[in-house]
C-alpha cells in the first residue's frame, strides 16, 4: 500500500487540509530543485524552469515553452516593489509571497509549507500538536470552521461546523492568507486567544475566548450502547487508525462477552486524515472489492485500493453517523460503505472535499502541497463540492420543555414491591441519575433502533 501522509499546516490550529496526502518523497526519487541563485533573472529562469520538470517527470513529451513575456513582466514588478515600496523588502519575502500568491489562485486546499511547518507534519500525524483543535478553510476570504475536534479547546467551547472566524484577537481576517490566520492562532499553551464567530441563526457576532493547549488525538473511541450492540467513534484518521477500531471492537466484544450484533460508526465532525487510515476501516467491514480510487494527470496520482477477504463484524448491520463537518477520509470511509451496500448512511449532507493533496519536499526544508488528484467512490463518484448523501437524513430538532410529570405509577406508592428480576446494575444506572449515550445524543438512539430493526428484519427473513 502507498505510504501516505497528511496535514501540511499542522501547529497551533489544524487547517482544512486534514486530507488525503501523498508524500511523494516516499514514493519517487528526490526531485533535484536548484538550490542556490545568482542574479534575479538567474532565479527567475531557474524556479521556472524546475516546474515543468516536475509536471513531466513521467512523460517522456518535451516541456512547455516558457512564458516569457510574462516572466518579464514578473520581474518588472518585482523590480518596482523591490525600489518604490514605502518599507524595504527583502529579496527572500517578496518571492515566498509571490509563490504563496500563485498557489492562491489554486484551489483552497494547495499551499507553501515552510521549514517549520513541514517539520511539524510528523508532529501531527503521531496525534500529538499545539494549539486549538479546530479544523479550517478559507472561503471567500473568511476563515470557515470544517469541525472542530473531540476534546479539545475549540470543542469544549462550543465551536461549531459551518461557523464563520472574521475576527482574531479583534484583528479582521477577511482576505488575509490562511497560512497567516493559522499563524495568528498559534501559540504557547496556556495563552488566549478570542474568536469573533458568525452563525447561521445568531443575529449578531459574538466573541469565544479559547485557552492554547497541547492537543493529544486519541483517534478512536468505543463503548456498548445495549445487550451486543456497539458504538466507536472516530475524532480523525491518522496512521493505525485501522487497528485501533480493530482493538476498540475486540475490547466490545469482550466486554459483551460474545460477538456484536450491530455497531454505530460515529464520522460525525471528523474532518478527515490520512488516505490508509480511511483505507484500513473500510477494509475493517468489507469483504471485497473497491474501496477507492484517485485519478489525476500523471500515471502517480492514479491508485486503485481494494478491500481484503474479511469483515470484523461478520456481516452484522453497521450504521454509520455523519454531518456537514465529516470530510474527506471521513467521506471516503462513508462512500465505500454507502456503495457496497454494507452499511445504512444516516446524518446530514458530508462537507464535500474529494481531492487529494501531494507534498513535495524542496532542498531548503521547504514543501509544497499541491492538489494532484481527485478520488472516486467504488461506483465512480467523485464528492467534490457535493458531498456523501446519506441514505436517512437526519434533521435538527428543538424539543420544547417537558412539563412536569402528572399522576402517579406504582413506583411512587410507598412501601411499594420491588422488581426481583431488575439487575442491580439497572438500580445504580437509575439512582445516579446517568443517561445512556443513545438517551442523551437523539441521532445516537436513532442509530440503534435502526440496528435493532435490521437484526430482527434478518432473523425473521431467516
Amino acid at each position: 500500500m502507498t505510504t501516505v501522509t497528511v496535514r501540511s499546516r499542522p501547529g497551533g490550529i489544524l487547517n482544512l487540509n486534514t486530507n488525503c496526502c501523498f508524500n511523494r518523497n516516499l514514493c519517487l526519487p528526490d526531485m533535484n530543485l536548484t538550490k542556490t541563485f545568482g542574479l534575479f533573472t538567474s532565479l527567475i529562469f531557474v524556479g521556472f524552469v524546475a516546474m515543468p520538470q516536475l509536471a513531466h517527470t513521467d512523460e517522456s513529451s518535451d516541456a512547455a515553452p516558457l512564458p516569457m513575456e510574462e516572466l518579464r513582466l514578473f520581474a518588472e514588478i518585482f523590480s518596482m516593489i523591490k525600489a518604490d515600496y514605502v518599507e524595504p523588502i527583502d529579496d527572500a519575502t517578496l518571492l515566498r509571497d509571490a509563490v504563496r500568491g500563485m498557489l492562491g489562485g489554486l484551489d483552497p486546499h494547495s499551499s507553501y509549507l515552510d521549514p517549520e511547518s513541514f517539520h511539524e507534519i510528523n508532529i501531527d500525524t503521531r496525534g500529538e500538536f499545539g494549539g486549538l483543535g479546530i479544523e479550517v478553510t478559507l472561503e471567500d476570504g473568511v476563515i470557515r470552521v470544517v469541525a472542530p475536534l473531540d476534546g479539545t479547546p475549540a470543542d469544549r467551547a462550543g465551536i461549531q461546523s459551518g461557523d464563520l472566524i472574521i475576527r482574531l484577537d479583534g484583528m479582521t481576517v477577511k482576505g488575509d492568507s490562511l497560512d497567516n490566520a493559522v499563524e495568528q492562532m498559534r501559540g504557547e499553551p496556556g495563552s488566549e486567544i478570542t474568536l469573533t464567530i458568525v452563525r447561521e441563526g445568531v443575529d449578531q457576532p459574538f466573541d469565544v475566548t479559547l485557552k492554547r493547549a497541547i492537543i493529544q488525538l486519541h483517534s478512536a473511541r468505543g463503548e456498548l450502547l445495549d445487550d451486543h450492540y456497539g458504538y466507536v467513534r472516530l475524532s480523525q484518521f491518522q496512521s493505525g487508525t485501522g487497528a485501533s477500531v480493530r482493538r476498540q471492537l475486540e475490547r466490545l466484544e469482550e466486554q459483551a462477552g460474545g460477538p456484536l450484533i450491530g455497531l454505530v460508526l460515529d464520522l460525525r465532525n471528523n474532518p478527515g486524515g490520512v488516505l490508509n487510515g480511511a483505507v484500513e476501516v473500510s477494509d475493517l467491514f468489507l469483504r471485497e472489492g473497491v474501496i477507492v480510487s484517485t485519478r489525476g494527470r500523471t500515471a502517480d496520482a492514479d491508485y486503485t485500493f481494494s478491500a481484503a477477504a474479511r469483515d470484523a463484524l461478520d456481516g452484522a448491520p453497521l450504521v454509520v453517523l455523519v454531518n456537514q463537518g465529516s470530510a474527506s477520509a471521513s467521506e471516503i470511509v462513508a462512500g465505500a460503505l454507502q456503495d457496497h451496500g454494507r452499511a445504512l448512511i444516516l446524518g446530514t449532507k458530508t462537507f464535500g472535499k474529494g481531492s487529494v493533496q501531494t507534498i513535495l519536499p524542496m532542498n531548503n526544508g521547504a514543501a509544497l502541497k499541491l492538489t494532484t488528484a481527485r478520488y472516486y467512490t467504488p461506483n465512480g463518484r467523485s464528492i467534490q463540492a457535493t458531498g456523501i448523501e446519506p441514505d436517512i437524513v437526519s434533521r435538527r430538532l428543538q424539543f420544547a420543555e417537558a412539563p412536569a410529570r402528572s399522576g402517579t405509577r406504582e413506583a411512587d406508592l410507598a412501601g411499594h414491591l420491588q422488581n426481583e428480576t431488575r439487575s442491580t446494575d439497572d438500580a445504580a444506572e437509575e439512582a445516579n441519575g446517568s443517561e445512556r449515550l443513545q438517551d442523551r445524543d437523539f441521532e445516537v438512539g436513532e442509530a440503534l433502533n435502526l440496528l435493532k430493526g435490521m437484526v430482527l428484519a434478518r432473523r425473521q427473513a431467516g
